[in-house]
């Protein structure tokens, strides 16, 4: 998963999306608390202008301050809101109940005339306070200092609430824009997914060249793709074109070559004829299997299809009128409208290959099988002969290994066959019977 194009683009996201609701949560959570502490003092500030209206200096010159305060949390004790009125000459000090015997330490400048807010006041226990203080002179020049203050707990209190409400919104906020960006990662590497299609039906021979209409930022690839399919094409036609040119230019010395043979054998040099025989015999197996190999088109169309019964019938009325075949019972099992994803003439070159094998080894008779199974064609040819010991049945799948060892052959057809599946996609394997061999073939169907 760590080198998906999707994974990763989606991890980056989710990423993102992290950081940036981290970095918003943060920031919501200082904006709330400025806005509480505004709102706080907003509110101190009617209380404060309450207060300095209901204090006045009595006739002896005292403060008093007239019991009418709105706000009933002045009266409890440590109740955490709080008032003072201090004589700036005498330092007398009149305050609320809810401060009970402590003392509010006001500014060394208290704001004269106008208010003054103050954020680091200590409240009677200690505990940080947010209060306002305001100095008021009257006509006769007396002055006293008044402010109200309140324990900033309840902001952080309103702060914590609000936290614990913004968390999860902001969880469900990030779980659903990670579903939105995996959504529009998938809508956005669609075209790629479509261009992997056509290149796996390119791989799988099912199509020759790219047929896809992909975005403008994608359709130069393929666009490059097909031109280097179009460059491959040509260079396997070419090299397919020479393979054939240089097996048919060695089949008439190999023929001239046979003649010299037969020549030394007249003159009694058989060892030497059988020694030049053997390198001959080499050279034209590989000869015939060049020239088996060239027959396959250069870039084996998927679209190619044949009827089954009609080839294994044209086939086998060959092998029929050979000296081996005029002994044997041949049946074909396949129905008539059954259709294999194969060139008409690479399927006869296969069964070709595999009946004339069956027949060399076959007692009585040789079979042929083929049925459709989901995306498969499976074609089977089977024999009553002795089979093949499961030890030596590796290696007779393997190339160049012959399979026939009763002589008369070159011992190329099953590799051909190989070859000409290979080319197909498809599948070869070989299971003993008990008695004879069943040499079965497996071509995927068009998609």
């Amino acid at each position: 998963m760590g080198n998906s194009i999707r994974f990763r683009l989606w991890l980056a996201a989710t990423l993102s999306i992290v950081v940036a609701l981290a970095i918003a949560g943060f920031g919501l959570r200082y904006l709330f608390e400025l806005n509480v502490e505004r709102r706080m003092v907003s509110e101190l500030t009617v209380d404060l202008n309450e207060l300095i209206g209901a204090t006045s200096f009595a006739a002896d010159g005292r403060l008093s301050v007239a019991p009418d305060l709105n706000d009933t949390r002045f009266t409890i004790p440590l109740s955490g809101h709080y008032w003072q009125v201090e004589d700036r000459a005498s330092r007398s000090l009149v305050r609320s109940r809810s401060l009970w015997d402590a003392t509010l330490a006001l500014p060394d400048r208290a704001a004269n005339g106008g208010m003054r807010k103050i954020e680091e006041l200590k409240g009677p226990g200690g505990e940080l306070t947010v209060a306002v203080v305001r100095t008021i002179t009257d006509a006769d020049g007396r002055s006293f200092s008044a402010i109200v203050a309140e324990d900033h707990r309840t902001v952080e209190l309103s702060v914590h609430e609000y936290v614990r409400d913004l968390v999860p919104a902001l969880v469900v906020l990030a779980a659903s824009l990670m579903v939105a960006f995996f959504i529009q990662i998938t809508v956005g590497l669609a075209p790629l997914e479509s261009l992997r299609v056509a290149v796996r039906n390119v791989i799988a021979q099912r199509a020759a060249r790219l047929d896809v209409t992909a975005p403008s930022e994608v359709q130069p690839l393929a666009d490059e793709i097909n031109r280097l399919l179009d460059a491959q094409q040509k260079a396997l036609a070419r090299a397919r074109s020479r393979a054939t040119d240089l097996a048919h230019g060695l089949k008439t010395p190999l023929q001239v070559l046979s003649t010299d043979i037969r020549a030394l054998r007249a003159k009694g040099e058989t060892e030497l004829a059988d020694e030049i025989e053997k390198s001959a015999g080499a050279i034209r197996r590989h000869v015939e299997r060049e020239l088996a190999r060239a027959r396959l088109a250069p870039g084996v169309s998927g679209k190619a299809s044949c009827r089954v019964r009609e080839a294994a019938a044209g086939v086998i009325a060959v092998i029929k009128r050979t000296p081996g075949g005029k002994q044997l019972a041949f049946l074909i099992d396949v129905k008539e409208d059954l259709l294999a994803p194969i060139d008409e003439g690479d399927l006869s070159e296969m069964l070709g290959n595999l009946v004339e094998n069956a027949a060399r080894f076959a007692r009585s008779s040789v079979q042929v099988n083929a049925w459709a199974s989901g995306s498969e064609v499976s074609i089977a040819v089977a024999d009553d002969g002795p089979g093949i010991p499961d030890a030596d049945r590796e290696s007779a799948l393997s190339r160049g290994v012959q399979l026939d060892s009763k002589g008369g052959s070159s011992g190329l057809g099953l590799a051909i066959v190989s070859d000409i599946v290979e080319a197909y996609g498809g599948r070869l394997t070989m299971t003993n019977a008990d008695p004879g061999l069943v040499v079965t073939i497996a071509l995927p169907r068009h998609g």
